[in-house]
């Protein structure tokens, strides 16, 4: 309900508890003030209905029949000091002493509650998580259901909005409908005719691009309805997506340019010298290309689209 580090929870104190009062309409409602932590900077978290819930159980269990929250010492496990005694939430009778929370006991309570349950995972495997993991868990819920991220950036005290988006989960289901979503609103903000059915002529010029795009030492790449502004001079053109399986076709080309152009200079057709150099450097490019996608890549055949019978 916070999304706050292990750290801060178990630095919560009863004075974290606050109020601020919205200068409109005069409501007050109720804060919960985070100590400075990993980023050093102190924020106000605002406490919904449930998270007031659980905090009053809190509070009402520490005070007993004292009415006072007892004052606690605590280790600061990475400052290496004790910090001076606080009205601590996070703080158990051992024996006749209060004591804080250390972040090995959360953990232990953690693992015991979920042993407790008895939940699986999908494997069958007994539940683990940490509790960093119910952080990723509130900004995932938090993000999922509207909350812009740079909001949750603040709420979660990240300096960089990368970490906030690094810290959500997204799942199969969700890209699947976000996508659909942005196409229906895409959809609904252009005219109508363009989204009519193709004509006979206008599809069998569609696929015939798609046939088209496979030449001698590999597929072109150039977007349907634009020209080839190489003409059809491939071995330079930055569209080309070589073939690994004709590398020793474009060594043979690249060696033939490299002869031509020594006759060539040879022969004083300088003119011809400058064309062949170009061609050159592009076939060299194609080479280190597949060289540098030698062994990371595997070639998916995406097939060519057909059409259906009820067209």
């Amino acid at each position: 309900m916070t999304g706050v580090r292990n750290e801060e929870l178990l630095e919560l104190t009863h004075h974290s508890v606050t109020q601020y009062r919205l200068p409109a309409t005069g409501e007050v409602v109720p804060l919960l003030q985070i100590a400075p932590s990993k980023t050093d900077t102190e924020r106000l978290r605002l406490v919904s209905p449930e998270l007031a819930d659980v905090l009053s159980a809190i509070i009402s269990r520490l005070r007993g029949s004292g009415g006072m929250v007892s004052l606690v010492a605590a280790y600061d496990v990475r400052e290496k000091v004790w910090n001076p005694p606080m009205p601590l939430l996070f703080q158990r009778g051992i024996g006749s002493e209060r004591r804080a929370f250390t972040p090995t006991a959360i953990r232990k309570l953690l693992i015991n509650a979920l042993a407790a349950t008895g939940l699986t995972n999908a494997e069958g495997e007994a539940l683990s998580f940490s509790p960093h993991d119910f952080r990723r868990i509130f900004v995932t819920d938090a993000i999922m259901n509207g909350l812009p991220p740079h909001i949750a950036q603040v709420i979660c005290g990240h300096k960089n909005i990368d970490t906030t988006i690094g810290y959500k989960a997204v799942y199969p289901a969700e890209t699947i409908e976000a996508h659909r979503a942005f196409i229906a609103r895409r959809r609904a903000s252009r005219p109508g005719e363009e989204y009519r059915i193709p004509t006979e002529e206008e599809w069998d010029a569609f696929l015939a691009h798609f046939e088209k795009r496979k030449v001698s030492i590999g597929t072109c790449a150039r977007a349907f309805g634009s020209p080839c502004i190489h003409e059809h001079a491939c071995v330079r053109c930055s569209l080309l997506r070589p073939d690994p399986a004709q590398r020793v076709r474009l060594a043979e080309i690249r060696d033939n340019l490299i002869a031509r152009i020594a006759e060539a200079e040879t022969e004083g057709w300088l003119g011809e010298v400058e064309g062949l150099q170009v061609s050159l450097a592009g076939a060299e490019e194609k080479l280190s290309q597949l060289d540098r996608g030698h062994g990371q890549h595997t070639a998916v055949d995406l097939g060519i689209p057909t059409m259906r019978g009820d067209r």
